[in-house]
């Protein structure tokens, strides 16, 4: 069985990760790697940053949307259900359905119309093909897709001498930049990038969310309370990138911007019109949060990305199983803000091009064994992690309270605009 230290136990069944890795019905699994202990690290670096403005349990982030969901761990199926670790030819491989087009897409994919139910398809396609395949194939039509094993690594900073994330969230050689007052425009969707903004708003930040009329933010669809948490106090903006009009609003709305947070890859805002070079060259911070960095085509979801990373854990089949809820979503929204937080040595703009499978890659240790994950104990009425330091109680995911409501979409749009002194689109 796979050594954990007491230390990274210890965070991994505190955080409510642990409560959500495994079989339904068997014991809770503690994951590899140390993606709860950075996370609570980050959390207390945040602390630092914001003068005491955000408080909050780095670790128990990286659980709390199942909170909301009252979802709990699914194997082989990921919490959210939209994701499923299925055999390939030469391994295994995470393959994520969630969007309403995914099931035409992997029918793409495997060259072949797919029913309602498009598993059994795919797992027959995937048994008789290799990850790189998959991989190859993913990235050219758009699905959220890798095979499991150990992601990329390398440099994600693009304009600022850092180390790659986690790391460079927590070093002291990056200037504290205070971040009350500024202006924060917000064009990301589902965990990573809102909760970067949410934590900036925390912190004093004006938030300003901008969503497309064709686009909404698809997390607006799921738990109503864990999108508020997110989203609770920040203004909603909704500008048409169709129109000359809002593609000019859009690119006022940036020019203003202190920080901008975005989770697309490159070439959907260029064809906004948008500029991250430009805006960084101004004097803003960019902070663009993509699946497997800015020069990459691939697209991800937490599940498949954590899981392309290696961070699975194992039963004693040898059988992977995902680790918590989409795991690198929220670690890596909080490297992210804590990024955001900081300047770099000189001042001015910087563009943080922060590649999820990097941020979840930097928790792990890559010579580490594939070998069956620790397992809880159930004593007492409850499960515990045995520890060097003793057992140590699984928690469940535990949720914060909303700042208040999260805005309707594009409740805000005249109003920023006018105070922005835009012309209305």
């Amino acid at each position: 069985m796979r050594e954990v230290s007491t230390d990274s136990a210890t965070a991994w069944a505190r955080s409510g990760l642990v409560a959500l890795t495994g079989r339904p019905g068997g014991p809770p699994l503690v994951p590899p790697g140390r993606a709860a202990s950075v996370a609570g690290e980050i959390g207390a670096r945040l602390a630092e940053l914001s003068r005491g403005a955000v408080r909050v349990d780095g670790a128990g982030l990286l659980a709390e949307r199942a909170a909301y969901t009252g979802h709990t761990r699914r194997g082989d199926l990921s919490v959210g259900g939209h994701c499923r670790l299925l055999r390939t030819r030469d391994g295994w491989a995470a393959v994520s359905c969630a969007r309403s087009d995914d099931p035409a897409l992997l029918g793409a994919l495997i060259g072949a119309s797919i029913a309602a139910d498009p598993w059994p398809a795919v797992s027959g396609w995937l048994a008789e093909h290799s990850g790189a395949e998959l991989a190859e194939r993913a990235e050219l039509l758009g699905v959220a897709a890798a095979p499991v094993g150990p992601g990329r690594a390398g440099p994600v900073c693009i304009a600022a001498t850092a180390p790659p994330p986690p790391a460079a969230a927590l070093s002291s050689s990056l200037a504290d930049r205070p971040v009350r007052g500024l202006l924060v425009v917000d064009f990301s969707a589902l965990w990573a990038g809102p909760l970067c903004a949410h934590l900036l708003g925390l912190a004093g930040a004006r938030v300003v969310k901008v969503e497309t009329p064709g686009r909404p933010d698809g997390a607006r669809r799921g738990a109503a309370a864990f999108y508020e948490l997110l989203h609770g106090g920040h203004r909603s903006v909704v500008l048409d990138p169709e129109t000359r009009g809002g593609r000019r609003a859009m690119a006022a709305l940036v020019a203003a911007a202190d920080i901008v947070v975005e989770s697309s890859r490159p070439r959907a805002l260029a064809g906004f019109g948008l500029d991250a070079e430009a805006a960084v060259a101004a004097g803003a911070s960019w902070v663009s949060i993509t699946a497997r960095g800015r020069g990459s085509n691939r697209v991800g979801f937490g599940d498949d990305v954590a899981a392309g990373s290696g961070l699975v854990a194992h039963g004693r089949d040898g059988v992977p199983l995902f680790c918590g809820d989409a795991l690198a979503d929220p670690l890596t929204g909080l490297t992210a803000a804590a990024l955001a937080m900081t300047a770099p040595p000189g001042g001015g703009g910087v563009l943080w091009d922060l590649a999820m499978s990097d941020v979840v890659t930097a928790t792990l240790d890559p010579g580490a064994p594939r070998t069956p994950s620790p397992g809880a104990r159930w004593d007492g009425g409850r499960w515990l992690v045995d520890t060097g330091a003793g057992p140590v109680p699984v928690a469940p995911p535990r949720p914060r309270c909303p700042a208040g409501p999260a805005a309707a979409s594009g409740a805000h749009t005249a109003e920023v605009l006018r105070e922005l002194g835009i012309p209305s689109p």
